[in-house]
């Protein structure tokens, strides 16, 4: 069974949530905001770690939601989604020929951690977005196994292997929809608040190194799709892309992706300039604007 779902030509407030790994911290932050301003979703569509987070909003849209959350990411700090060595890693790298960890102890984070685990038990309606290797497409994933949808749209290219569901193998929503504006705004919401990782806060430049021509290569697709989703928005769409609090933001890179050591600090940066942008932006205690 699927999500509830949202009923055709109404309006209502979404929460749309980006990828980028271990910065995906700063969404807890802006959610932690959006909720002390009394802003409350009507449905919450989410990419790779953005998937992560939105699942657990949409399983229990409240505060707690933002409680299980941090400990979710402190948790993160201690036991190590991206365990092991590096001789660990370079094994599994050899064994498996595709990628450098496998996805169990995400999987088994996620069964401890996620009250619910399928989309018919989600309080509202949530969608996350992976992308098809066979078809070269992205897929919404809207009902069935939470936890199944969520790895898939997790899954890093050369971090994690492929999620296979139905003869079809997945990899990492962001390859084709990293903030899923647009799938927001199908969907019928008329107020979205976009929660990313801060990258969109830092300007791209030509690559100076080797390795960085792909990651610069990718970050330009990644934020062409979300700058023509802003820039098609229909009549009466209003679209509040909170800030992510960081004075440098994550880059195109993201080499460091096993380091969580940041995640308290980002998460505070982003709850302290969330907070200050709705103020600013006359957002009332009960979401309205």
């Amino acid at each position: 069974m699927a999500s509830p779902g949202v009923p055709a030509g109404r309006g209502g407030t979404a929460f749309v949530l980006g990828g980028g790994g271990v910065f995906g911290a700063a969404e807890v932050g802006m959610l932690q905001a959006l909720f002390d301003h009394g802003v409350r979703p009507d449905l919450v569509v989410g990419t790779s770690v953005g998937a992560i987070n939105g699942a657990f909003v949409a399983a229990d849209p409240a505060p707690c939601a933002v409680d299980r959350l941090r400990g979710v990411w402190e948790e993160l700090t201690s036991q190590r989604i991206f365990a092991g060595s590096v001789l660990a890693r370079v094994g599994t790298l050899v064994r498996t020929r595709t990628h450098l960890h496998p996805r169990e102890p995400l999987r088994d984070l996620l069964l401890a951690h996620l009250p619910v685990q399928t989309f018919a038990e989600l309080q509202i309606p949530f969608q996350c977005v992976a992308a098809s290797i066979e078809r070269a497409a992205e897929r919404w994933f809207t009902g069935g196994a939470l936890v199944d949808a969520v790895l898939a749209s997790c899954a890093v290219p050369g971090l994690l292997p492929p999620v296979e569901l139905e003869g079809e193998h997945y990899l990492d929503g962001g390859l084709v929809n990293s903030i899923p504006v647009g799938r927001a705004i199908a969907l019928g919401a008329d107020t979205v608040y976009v929660l990313h990782v801060g990258r969109i806060d830092h300007p791209l430049r030509p690559p100076t190194r080797p390795w960085e021509v792909a990651t610069v290569a990718f970050e330009i697709a990644r934020r062409h799709r979300f700058a023509a989703d802003l820039a098609a928005l229909p009549p009466g769409v209003t679209v509040h892309v909170l800030p992510a609090g960081d004075p440098t933001p994550p880059g195109a890179g993201n080499l460091r992706y096993r380091d969580f050591s940041g995640v308290p600090a980002r998460i505070e940066r982003a709850h302290a300039a969330a907070r200050g942008y709705l103020e600013r932006s006359g957002v009332s205690r009960d979401g309205v604007a």
